[in-house]
């Protein structure tokens, strides 16, 4: 909005100024709505379902891999699991291995900074099917 524009003794600019920064100076208004329905009664039921499902999801790579014997961190209360790997592979190394042997996409530990290195991170963020899949099938290439 130009400087100089001028209607009724009022500059057009300042208007315009104020109306962009009331209304997309936050977050919008469905975002607002949405955010409150998290709260309801049925968004807490709803949120805790998936949270649960994902948790459950994390659960299986934990346990799954821990059973297989690897080292594994994680999926308690979030649903990420770091894995060791195995015989003092390097992160990339073990990525590439489960990629190419297993056809399961993992998150190499050295993305992380040097202390991620010799581990890869596994997600529980997924479908349940394909994560029972995923831990068989890093299983079968051990």
């Amino acid at each position: 909005m130009p400087q100089d524009l001028i209607f009724g003794g009022v500059s057009l600019n300042k208007l315009w100024g104020r109306r962009q920064s009331t209304k997309f100076n936050g977050v919008s208004y469905v975002v607002q709505r949405g955010a409150e329905a998290v709260y309801s009664e049925t968004g807490m039921k709803q949120s805790r379902e998936i949270i649960d499902y994902y948790m459950n999801n994390a659960r299986h790579i934990r346990n799954g891999l821990k059973n297989a014997g690897m080292t594994v961190f994680g999926g308690v209360n979030a649903p990420y699991i770091w894995i060791k790997t195995p015989g003092g592979a390097d992160s990339w190394g073990f990525f590439d291995r489960l990629l190419r042997e297993a056809n399961v996409v993992t998150t190499p530990g050295a993305g992380f900074g040097p202390e991620g290195e010799g581990f890869i991170r596994m997600t529980g963020f997924g479908d349940a099917e394909f994560t029972k899949k995923a831990v068989e099938r890093v299983i079968g290439i051990l």
